[in-house]
């Protein structure tokens, strides 16, 4: 009895093996070749990009096409430079490029920190890539098919009451689009963000529930500084998802504390 408890002992105390050890020469090789790899999935997803682009364009359009349609007025945007629709095709393929070739580039960011990396770690890195994706995504989705809509008829309403006819430029369009959309994909990340804070004991879900009062505000003035308009019913819209992105953030914490807390117990009684 007593060689099988110190035999479990033993078992228990084994630490976890690291990956390969690498000099800094090699180091930097690995880098340079990770690198390599990822600049020329950009070149190869902009190619590709080329001929998605038109297509692309016409569907990010379409938002603001339905509103002035809606208002009475011709949905063709207009462009103010021959070369301008030119551009907008180069530019867009280079962002399809980038999107279509972020999976890769992820891949070889994790090659690269992988070896280093204990096994448990691995799988914690493995699932924050996938949930920020995940949640980028969603935050671009929320954008282009709930919020877009509602700023986009705000806008067309406003003008048309106004001594002016609505003659929008493609590119300034895009700009304004690919505001929204990049900034509701990264405030859609603020469960991941509160993940980080909660792993390094920066905060709690007891902190994060105590202080709601505190977060409800710089949450309003979020609302504000992303709603390119003074709409309320939109303000609103935005509060409201930001704040169950906060709760979500509030039950991440919970489950890293509990798992923090419980591997710390299973510590104590293996010593």
């Amino acid at each position: 009895m007593t060689n099988s408890s110190q035999s479990d002992s033993a078992i228990v105390s084994i630490p976890e093996e690291p990956g390969a050890q690498m000099t800094f020469f090699e180091h930097l090789v690995e880098l340079r070749k990770r690198l390599i790899n990822s600049l020329a999935s950009i070149v190869i997803g902009s190619a590709v990009g080329w001929f998605v682009a038109p297509h692309f364009i016409t569907a990010m359009a379409r938002p603001i096409q339905i509103a002035l349609t809606q208002a009475g007025y011709d949905g063709k945007l207009i462009v103010t430079n021959p070369a301008g629709y030119l551009n907008l095709l180069i530019t867009t393929s280079i962002y399809i490029g980038i999107v279509m070739a972020s999976p890769w580039i992820l891949y070889q960011i994790w090659l690269f920190v992988a070896p280093a990396l204990y096994k448990r770690e691995r799988s914690a890195i493995a699932g924050f890539l996938f949930s920020t994706v995940f949640l980028f995504l969603a935050g671009i989705a929320f954008g282009y098919f709930v919020s877009l809509p509602y700023v986009l008829h705000f806008l067309v309403k406003i003008t048309n009451e106004g001594p002016v006819k609505p003659l929008f430029e493609i590119g300034q369009y895009f700009d304004l689009i690919l505001l929204i959309l990049l900034g509701l994909g990264l405030v859609f990340e603020l469960p991941v963000l509160i993940f980080f804070l909660s792993l390094f004991g920066i905060v709690t879900p007891q902190f994060l529930i105590r202080n709601f009062r505190y977060a409800l505000l710089v949450i309003t003035i979020l609302a504000a500084v992303l709603t390119p308009t003074p709409d309320a019913l939109t303000m609103i819209l935005f509060m409201s998802v930001l704040v169950a992105l906060y709760f979500i953030g509030v039950a991440v914490s919970w489950l890293v504390v509990r798992k923090r807390n419980q591997r710390q117990a299973a510590g104590a009684e293996a010593h």
